[in-house]
């Protein structure tokens, strides 16, 4: 079920990388994964149910907070709680930690771009799809130029690949 598991990264990954977005049939259909891999007991990390409800609590609830102040997409939150499903509760802070560095530095590179313009498909690459026109709405002001979703899914999928080395 490993290579489920890392398959489903991969979607997450490409997906909010490509679209700034994550669906939701594609949090669904992993969230289903995992639970099916709970019942059958054969998921990627030795944890049970207790362990794997609390980490979809968890990162549903922690991110949530920053969905809230407009700081992640809601796509974002969802995901965290279908991957605290996979990974269970002990998993989630070091997924977080590395995930949130990796979107430090897409963050940081992307300033230093937006001050000294060196590269326009640098910039595009970071900044992601243009926004779709409204119907004269303004724009949002807080747009979502980080894929936050495709960084957890990148450190979960290290930390299952070095985990199983050092496990």
């Amino acid at each position: 079920m490993t290579s489920v598991y890392l398959v489903w990264l991969l979607f997450i990954a490409v997906y909010d990388f490509r679209q700034r977005r994550v669906p939701n049939w594609l949090v669904l259909a992993g969230a289903f994964l995992a639970l099916a891999t709970l019942a059958l007991g054969t998921g990627p990390l030795a944890h049970g149910w207790t362990g794997a409800l609390l980490g979809a609590g968890i990162g549903f609830g922690f991110l949530l907070l920053f969905y809230v102040i407009g700081l992640m997409g809601a796509g974002d939150v969802k995901f965290a709680a279908a991957l605290g499903l996979w990974v269970g509760a002990w998993a989630l802070l070091p997924i977080w930690l590395i995930g949130s560095l990796l979107a430090g530095l897409h963050a940081a590179l992307w300033l230093m771009i937006r001050r000294w313009p060196v590269s326009q498909r640098l910039w595009l690459l970071l900044s992601g799809p243009p926004l779709p026109a409204t119907d004269g709405a303004p724009s949002s002001p807080r747009a979502r130029f980080i894929p936050y979703a495709a960084y957890l899914a990148l450190a979960a999928a290290v930390w299952m690949v070095w985990g199983q080395r050092n496990g």
